[in-house]
């Protein structure tokens, strides 16, 4: 790698670590702690690529992109940013920044997207609407991976003349996600139309939904629950849409290509929906981003109803630690409950533990996380899956005896493990009698293997 890379950031560690790690690949760096130097820098036609914060002393560098691009046609830039929202990686998209990075970011990362942008040349960019404003009330904000990632993908699919299909399980923000793609797309200043399976019915049901969302956006709520009548007049409808149709979208929370393959979703449904998919991560799949969205919601309570609250360290510790079945929505109703009956400004752990009820206890896993599912919650999910492989039809008979058996296996192996081979306290662990332990480990070809064990 090699070529001048301009670094702007306040922040002097990042800017020493950028610089060595640079340096040590072969480029030449020049760094600064100042927007203005930075564009001076651009004005002189230093720099093959620029690397710059966005909160800035002297400035804003997402504001600075446009003027870089004016000045220097087809230099990359790459934005590195603490503000991780979905508002961020969609400005820089539509500034035509080269990339976007959150911090912390990955150095090896980082490094290879810096090597990508040296080696390719960008074409000149094209004229952009400004950018928008994002309401306070849209709480798509994350710093994790998963959703760092949704953002850029969101931010690149904004104006493709595709379908978008969003997945991900009830209270993670669906709808809010195709909002966005429509609220910050071309067609932001037409209309936004969310249709049920009923506005499909009627004679005119089809011809009055188009007329509704003209050239906008058409979303499409919970597509996986839509019976066969609806999926056949949705066909019909994407078949008969003409030049200035609106952009489908469509939700679901099942796995559409599960429900195809057992036969109760139309394949050429599927096939016409999923142009791009958006899967949204289940709250418990990004434990990093709750303490900022309990922050977003605090902070919306004290600014509508005046009530300052915050929550305790072991309060927080429960809150990340919860597996939040209803995901968002569920954080933001708990949280909204929790401003009106706190006694106090700072939330207690009893509080959030009395709020939360004690009908779905935080489970600890054998290898130390957190499991966001109860025993039953687990085995139902995986029961319906084998049920769903069947493609439509009933397994085999004898399912009670097939699945009690795949459950005892484990059960009576992890009991002995746990007890050191010892049969008669495996027994004693289990509550059944020591004989029928013995013939159920001979039925079910269990090896047992004596040890000592620290009981």
């Amino acid at each position: 790698m090699d070529g001048t890379i301009l670094v702007a950031d306040d922040d002097r560690t990042i800017r020493t670590v950028l610089t060595q790690a640079l340096t040590r690949a072969g480029c030449k760096v020049h760094a600064t702690s100042s927007l203005m130097t930075l564009m001076r820098w651009v004005e002189e036609g230093k720099g093959d690529l620029v690397i710059s914060d966005v909160i800035m002393p002297d400035g804003n560098g997402l504001e600075a992109l446009p003027r870089i691009a004016q000045l220097r046609p087809g230099l990359p830039v790459i934005v590195i940013s603490a503000q991780n929202t979905i508002m961020t990686a969609i400005q820089a998209a539509e500034a035509e920044a080269f990339d976007y990075l959150p911090k912390p970011f990955d150095l090896p990362d980082l490094m290879k997207r810096s090597a990508r942008a040296l080696d390719l040349k960008r074409h000149a960019p094209k004229p952009t609407a400004a950018p928008r404003e994002m309401g306070d009330d849209l709480p798509l904000v994350g710093r994790t991976p998963s959703m760092q990632a949704l953002y850029r993908l969101v931010a690149r699919v904004m104006n493709a003349d595709l379908p978008v299909l969003i997945s991900g399980e009830s209270g993670t923000g669906k709808s809010l996600i195709a909002r966005a793609v429509h609220d910050f797309s071309d067609r932001r200043s037409q209309p936004f139309i969310t249709a049920q399976a009923t506005d499909l019915a009627g004679v005119d049901g089809i011809a009055t939904l188009l007329a509704r969302a003209k050239g906008g956006s058409l979303v499409l709520d919970e597509v996986s629950d839509f019976d066969e009548d609806a999926q056949a007049r949705l066909v019909r409808m994407l078949d008969v849409m003409g030049d200035h149709a609106p952009r489908i979208m469509a939700t679901s929370q099942a796995d559409l290509g599960q429900k195809m393959e057992a036969g109760v979703f139309r394949k050429d449904l599927f096939y016409r929906l999923g142009g791009v998919n958006l899967q949204v991560p289940p709250l418990r799949e990004r434990v990093e981003d709750i303490p900022l969205l309990a922050e977003h919601f605090l902070a919306r309570g004290e600014r509508d109803m005046g009530l300052q609250r915050r929550l305790s360290p072991d309060a927080m510790a429960i809150v990340r630690a919860y597996p939040w079945p209803g995901n968002v929505r569920q954080l933001e109703n708990l949280l909204k409950r929790l401003l009106v009956t706190a006694t106090e400004p700072e939330i207690s752990k009893a509080e959030i533990e009395q709020a939360l009820g004690a009908a779905q206890p935080v489970q600890i896993s054998r290898s130390g996380g957190m499991d966001g599912e109860k025993l039953s919650a687990s085995v139902a999910r995986h029961l319906q899956r084998y049920f769903d492989l069947h493609g439509g039809q009933l397994p085999p008979a004898g399912v009670y005896d097939r699945i009690l058996r795949e459950m005892e296996i484990p059960l009576i192996e992890i009991a002995l493990d746990a007890t050191g081979g010892n049969q008669a306290k495996c027994a004693d662990l289990l509550g059944i009698n020591r004989n029928t332990l013995r013939k159920k480990i001979t039925d079910l070809d269990i090896r047992v293997t004596r040890r000592r064990k620290l009981m």
